[in-house]
């Protein structure tokens, strides 16, 4: 685990939310991690530690997740609310340019973000576009915010698998692991829970709040901003046709397709590791 710094801001409407901060360059434009619906910070550590030393990585936990406070109104669990507590974290550290890593839910702040004129130097759209495959949207509705415990770590292992098996066909039960890590927290009763607030449901379950108004106007907000957009071979929400005219659409985008992979790659697979690095590259200046 790479070391880091716990870092906090503070919400438009007073809520304290948490960040990881990762030491690196800061001469160069910082990485901003933004994780998916019900995930946190904890899911970039893997990429962060790769990036040790070269570059700053942000990985931030939207409000409801991992450390950061949950919102009084579920209502607020929505993309609109999380661009602007970013935009707040922009402010308070001067950031003026970064690269916006962004999975599933992530990736929908990235555009809205570019759409309201944040200064991305590059971005990374893993496994989410301006179209939500509807079974994809169906398969997430049908367990977020349904919550469960269990006693024991390698419980919360087997549960993952059980219940995302079809998603990493080729996880051995170590990997299983040490996503329960990431995803569930132990509570003071002992029990190991789900480390969000299972009210995020209540919005994402009203059609319309998943993504924003007109998201392929959003998408050409990157046109002249050099993109990777990463695809699960195996994904119910980015569907292949999508993808290839997300990158027809932007000037300066590469499309991976990680095949045996559903939603989402984990962004720590080898495979990514050239594409990132080249990206990173088209993002020094």
């Amino acid at each position: 685990m790479a070391a880091y710094e716990n870092c906090y801001w503070m919400s438009a409407d007073g809520l304290k939310l948490h960040y990881r901060l990762y030491p690196g360059d800061p001469s160069l434009p910082p990485v901003l991690c933004l994780p998916g619906l019900t995930r946190n910070a904890r899911d970039y550590d893997a990429l962060a530690a790769r990036l040790a030393g070269r570059r700053q990585v942000i990985a931030v936990d939207f409000r409801g997740r991992g450390r950061s406070e949950y919102a009084k109104d579920p209502m607020t669990y929505v993309p609109a609310t999380y661009v602007a507590d970013v935009q707040a974290l922009l402010g308070e550290r001067a950031i003026t340019r970064f690269v916006a890593i962004g999975t599933s839910l992530g990736g929908i702040v990235t555009m809205l973000l570019a759409q309201a004129g944040a200064g991305i130097a590059a971005a990374l759209l893993n496994d989410v576009g301006p179209e939500i495959d509807p079974a994809g949207i169906s398969r997430i509705r049908g367990y977020v915010g349904k919550g469960s415990s269990c006693p024991t770590w390698m419980h919360a292992a087997r549960n993952l698998a059980d219940a995302h098996g079809d998603v990493y066909p080729d996880w051995q039960i170590e990997e299983w692991l040490a996503m329960a890590k990431r995803v569930y927290r132990l509570n003071s009763g002992g029990r190991i829970v789900l480390d969000y607030d299972l009210k995020i449901a209540e919005p994402f379950r009203t059609p319309g709040n998943e993504t924003g108004p007109d998201m392929w106007a959003a998408l050409s907000a990157l046109r002249s901003t050099p993109v990777l957009v990463v695809r699960g071979g195996r994904s119910d929400v980015l569907a292949q046709p999508v993808a290839e005219r997300m990158v027809a659409a932007l000037d300066e985008a590469e499309l991976m397709t990680l095949p045996g992979v559903g939603h989402a790659p984990t962004l720590a697979e080898h495979a990514l590791h050239g594409p990132i690095d080249r990206l990173l590259e088209r993002a020094q200046a």
